[in-house]
């Protein structure tokens, strides 16, 4: 079955929460390179929810912290668990240079330095304004194979 098959027939979207998720929609997009999809406005100046797509066909969703949900009640950001992730984002990209040099500059913490991996690709991981652990690299997962 190819990539394109894959990606088609079935998606896995993360789903993640902000404090200020406006200014994380800002963020992502400026940093990353995320477009708009969808952004849906809440009470308060909240985000209810929001899409973001990402060349090659990725997508996250996100949207601001509430906890009376069935699902917020389910979820915690990793200030409340002694800045630590439960899961993270691995985003593909042509250059993990680029994108490393524009994260350092918009005040990304950089908690593992860019590097050739053994496995192949380049990628550095970094925490977001708001702490969220994102992976950024060349390593592109649909194009090796198990030969």
């Amino acid at each position: 079955m190819s990539s394109t098959a894959v990606n088609q027939g079935s998606m896995v979207v993360s789903c993640l929460r902000y404090h200020d998720a406006s200014a994380a929609i800002d963020w992502l997009c400026d940093v990353f390179g995320f477009k708009r999809h969808a952004v849906y406005h809440g009470e308060g100046g909240t985000i209810a929810h929001a899409q973001l797509t990402f060349s090659g066909g990725g997508m996250i969703m996100l949207g601001s912290i509430e906890n009376e949900s069935e699902w917020g009640k389910l979820i915690k950001q990793p200030e409340e668990i002694g800045d630590c992730e439960t899961q993270s984002v691995y985003l593909v990209v042509a250059d993990a240079d680029a994108i490393y040099t524009k994260a350092k500059a918009a005040g990304a913490k950089i908690v593992i330095d860019i590097k050739d991996e053994e496995y192949g690709g380049r990628d550095f991981t970094c925490r977001d304004l708001e702490g969220r652990l994102w992976t950024i690299g060349t390593y592109n997962p649909w194009e090796t194979s198990d030969e």
